[in-house]
């Protein structure tokens, strides 16, 4: 089944600031975020891409835009559903002061419980975000086989849900999950299960390139194949 890179969108103005930028325009990357962009298509050498997707913000897009500037041959697609938590009234307000709010217990404590007031709930945001996830896989795997490798490039928050459910965790369990601004996260669905190949990845990308899977010395030894290595793999 194809392999899945989620990549969280560069440092931004917002993470620096200390803000809860949601789905506020014109949010971008701050100097470190676009020496991290710049980074990635280095970071993705050897990795043949079938299709790149990303959150319509623009601090997504704008992360991309290095690698679509090495690769212009890249399929890019919009994809609606994997755009930022709708924080509503929270929205742009500092996180320190959002920290006093009586529903910040819930957001740490119990997040399947959390609805942003005039926004929308922790839960609604997994369900579409793993619906999108799952549709598009299976879309690659239609169009460019098995083996294919695909990037798409989201939010932290998105990232921490969708991982939670590839491992079968409670939502309640999600916040335990960080990944870095940058960093990927792979993900590889196939009919037996899911499976988390990487977490907040910052280094080194070369291993997940798909000539690995079928490499019979290859340390996983499973030669294509979707079952668990046996002994826990290398």
């Amino acid at each position: 089944m194809p392999t899945l890179l989620l990549v969280r969108h560069g440092r931004s103005t917002a993470n620096t600031d200390g803000l809860l930028a949601g789905r506020t325009p014109g949010v971008r990357l701050d100097a470190t975020g676009e020496e991290q962009a710049a980074a990635l298509p280095g970071r993705l050498a050897g990795i043949p891409l079938a299709v790149a997707v990303h959150s319509p913000l623009e601090r997504c897009a704008q992360t991309l835009g290095p690698l679509r500037a090495e690769r212009p041959d890249l399929p890019v697609h919009t994809e609606e559903r994997i755009a930022e938590c709708d924080y509503g009234t929270w929205t742009n307000r500092q996180l320190a002061e959002l920290a006093e709010e009586p529903l910040m217990a819930t957001v740490q404590r119990q997040p399947s419980a959390a609805v942003f007031p005039g926004g929308e709930s922790l839960r609604a945001m997994q369900h579409r975000a793993v619906e999108a996830v799952r549709e598009w896989s299976e879309r690659v795997r239609e169009e460019h086989g098995p083996d294919a490798v695909w990037l798409m490039c989201t939010h932290g928050d998105i990232i921490k849900s969708v991982a939670a459910d590839a491992l079968g965790l409670h939502l309640d369990l999600f916040q335990r999950l960080l990944p870095a601004p940058s960093s990927v996260t792979a993900l590889r669905y196939t009919p037996e299960r899911p499976y988390l190949l990487r977490f907040g990845d910052t280094g080194d990308l070369t291993g997940l390139a798909p000539a690995a899977a079928k490499d019979p010395g290859h340390p996983d030894g499973r030669k294509g194949s979707d079952d668990a290595p046996v002994g826990g793999g290398a």
